[in-house]
């Protein structure tokens, strides 16, 4: 960072606006003393200061959903739905004030931001419908006047550690479900564009929520470490990279709680030789360089198949360079910047290491400026060609605007490839050819398949997750996995007193 850009960094950060936790129903400011730097991207100034939770605030945000859980999970699950009616309303009224926040501080583009915020209304929506999700099954007479039924009972005091790529849809994948099947909530969101969970917050209250349901804390791994080990926490979700999802497993899971814990993503596209060249190139160009790359359903390799690879790469060169990269908040823009100036350095690292090792730079983004922003953390479009496996930037996830091309000779080849990669999120395959695609779906080893489609990212009333290094855990997100991760199964069996033998029982019952 340069004297000149730490300077003005300085002076934005004594006139950046300072956020403050949500705690039991009331903004709460920080007390810890530490903080950190939110940014706007586009302008690479420090916008606000978001507190860093302590050990104790953490305990406050734990305390106040324990103390919220009895009541509300003894709420009918119809008026727990209501509060998410009129949450959804809500969000529906104020799509594009949360698409701005998104935007000021992630950097996406303003339409991306939008389409973010609709799914995380689908979410809501999906969980409006808890009083038919919750249904369960009942056998009358399973023998000698008995009845059994089984009952889904909320777990408790849950919490979620959300990352920067999706500060709106992401938690909703979470918090939603959870609290409509009565649980109570604690927010971790990513400390780098936080001001988006506090509006929800807001909102959750505006819609009737009782406080101590939702709660928002901000912070770094101080506060992670401590929901981890809280007594008080029965659940804990998380999206992010793989190294930290393991370790949230793993640490989790030694302190006895149920963790869904998805990680990162290194997704291809298989471009076979009949696929329709026109739309493989569309899909590449959205799928990899939408949100600036950073997407875990990204797609970061084309996989060519046989002659297909020359002209795939004559057709990507010019629309990577063509790519109208600005600021998010433009209409026409169709990429922004990246989140941090660390996040593009790194990248910056990553396109570095694909030149030393060999692989043929066809547009190399590095020292992308946009006019009128110079110091935003802009990086322009990057292609590789002719990557190999053994590559640093095959091997690991980028999560920048980095499309590596590697060329198979066949589709079985493309099939040992992909499922060779210790990520196991997402994949696509573009063809014309029905069993091929047949074959593709049901040989993968991957947990979302998209057949000419570009990113499978699941609807509502699915699941999301992957395989393998993606996820750790039993459980996908939202959809009817998230109503089994968030309850318990408890199974119950009845007789009433004018039902009951006379003598004791030694066996076990049966039907007769």
């Amino acid at each position: 960072m340069s004297e000149t850009y730490q300077d003005e960094a300085v002076r934005s950060t004594k006139s950046a606006s300072a956020l403050t936790h949500f705690i039991n129903g009331k903004t709460v400011e920080g007390t810890s003393g530490r903080f950190g730097d939110v940014f706007n991207p586009a302008q690479g100034s420090v916008s606000a200061r978001v507190p860093l939770a302590s050990v104790a605030e953490v305990d406050a945000a734990v305390a106040a959903a324990k103390d919220a859980f009895a009541a509300w999970s003894e709420t009918a699950p119809i008026k727990r739905a209501r509060v998410l009616f009129r949450f959804k309303e809500l969000l529906d009224r104020h799509h594009d004030e949360l698409a701005e926040l998104i935007t000021r501080e992630h950097g996406k583009v303003f339409s991306d931001a939008k389409g973010e915020v609709m799914r995380g209304i689908e979410i809501v929506e999906f969980a409006c419908g808890i009083p038919n999700l919750l249904k369960t099954d009942f056998t009358d007479q399973i023998g000698g006047g008995i009845d059994n039924w089984n009952l889904r009972q909320p777990l408790g005091v849950v919490a979620g550690i959300t990352p920067f790529n999706f500060p709106m849809m992401v938690p909703c994948w979470m918090f939603p479900v959870a609290i409509a099947c009565g649980n109570t909530f604690v927010l971790k969101p990513s400390e780098r564009d936080p001001s988006c969970s506090n509006r929800l917050a807001e909102l959750l209250k505006e819609a009737g929520l009782p406080d101590g349901v939702f709660n928002v804390v901000h912070g770094d791994k101080v506060a992670v470490d401590a929901l981890l080990v809280h007594p008080d926490v029965s659940a804990l979700s998380f999206v992010g990279s793989t190294p930290i999802a393991e370790y949230i497993y793993t640490e989790g899971t030694k302190h006895g709680k149920r963790v869904q814990a998805l990680g990162g993503a290194k997704n291809h596209l298989v471009v076979m030789p009949d696929a329709n060249l026109d739309q493989a190139v569309d899909a590449l160009i959205g799928a990899a360089y939408g949100s600036a790359g950073e997407r875990c359903m990204a797609i970061s390799v084309a996989v060519a198949v046989g002659h297909i690879a020359d002209e795939l790469v004559e057709r990507l060169t010019p629309r990577v360079k063509s790519l109208k990269i600005l600021n998010g908040m433009e209409s026409d823009a169709e990429m922004g910047p990246l989140v941090t100036a660390v996040h593009r350095e790194k990248v910056v690292g990553y396109i570095d290491s694909g030149v030393a090792a060999g692989a043929t730079l066809v547009v190399d983004g590095r020292g992308h400026q946009v006019s009128g922003h110079e110091k935003g953390f802009f990086l322009g479009g990057t292609l590789f060609d002719n990557v190999s496996t053994d590559m640093k930037i095959y091997r690991e996830e980028i999560f920048g605007p980095v499309l590596c091309v590697v060329r198979v000779p066949d589709f079985a080849s493309a099939v040992e490839l992909i499922n060779a990669n210790e990520f196991a999120n997402g994949v696509s395959l573009f063809t014309s050819d029905g069993g091929v695609a047949r074959a593709f779906s049901r040989q993968i080893q991957i947990g979302m398949v998209g057949i000419n489609v570009p990113i499978p990212v699941p609807m509502a009333w699915h699941s999301f997750g992957g395989w393998k290094k993606s996820l750790f855990g039993d459980h996908h997100a939202y959809g009817e996995e998230g109503v089994r991760f968030y309850t318990r199964y408890k199974s119950i069996m009845q007789r009433w007193p004018d039902s009951i033998a006379k003598g004791a029982e030694f066996t076990m019952p049966v039907a007769r």
